[in-house]
């Protein structure tokens, strides 16, 4: 049994990892910028609290005591850069003074490579607005690598399309490196929250990008 603290645990994905840990016996603090908008979250196995991703002070508060931490977080309303930059930087401090050493962050599919050095997002015609909430994630990853050495991070990426909400849980996956894995169906925020779990239980990648598929 371990204890994995889950920021951002309110959205579609930080549901599912929390769900995920709890069903295998961990204990998760959930932490949301708004409790009263999640409180269905707090259970006998999860705590939920208030807290605010690109604040360091709030993320070493919230992870003190904890084995892991899951960055699951989104904001829509400001900048993809200036948030996922500041939450990058926020985490790897924070987590850094809880000493906390493990940290496994949900990607986008849009920022892995079709060609070395290219990303989905690069191509010709990519919607404008898509290609930027994307560079919010590489420029995460930027930073992540140039400041992450003291956390064992690691970025998991669905595949670069939308994945399903409803679909039932199956654990199956395949992981691969930062390029697109082929796949001929869709994914599952379910069995994305799987693999985020299992490199918890089991650390296999580290300090990279890592494509998922089913």
């Amino acid at each position: 049994m371990s204890k994995i603290v889950v920021f951002g645990a309110g959205g579609r994905a930080g549901r599912r990892v929390v769900a995920e840990a709890v069903s295998r016996g961990h204990l998760v603090t959930a932490v949301v910028r708004d409790p009263a908008r999640h409180r269905d979250l707090a259970g006998d196995r999860v705590a939920l609290v208030a807290g605010d991703a690109t604040d360091a002070d709030d993320v070493s508060a919230a992870a003190a005591g904890h084995d892991a931490a899951v960055s699951a977080v989104a904001r829509l309303d400001i900048s993809s850069v200036e948030f996922y930059v500041g939450a990058a930087r926020a985490l790897l401090d924070g987590l850094a003074r809880a000493g906390v050493g493990r940290l496994v962050l949900i990607g986008i599919g849009t920022t892995l490579e079709t060609a070395p050095g290219v990303m989905v997002h690069d191509a010709a015609g990519f919607p404008e607005e898509g290609r930027a909430f994307s560079l919010g994630h590489a420029a995460e990853l930027e930073v992540l690598r140039a400041d992450g050495a003291g956390i064992d991070w690691l970025v998991i990426a669905p595949p670069p399309v939308i994945l399903d909400e409803h679909a039932s849980r199956t654990g199956r996956y395949r992981t691969g490196g930062p390029e697109v894995l082929p796949a001929d169906g869709g994914f599952s925020y379910a069995d994305l929250a799987v693999a985020l779990v299992d490199e918890i239980e089991d650390p296999r990648h580290h300090r990279a990008l890592v494509a998922v598929a089913p």
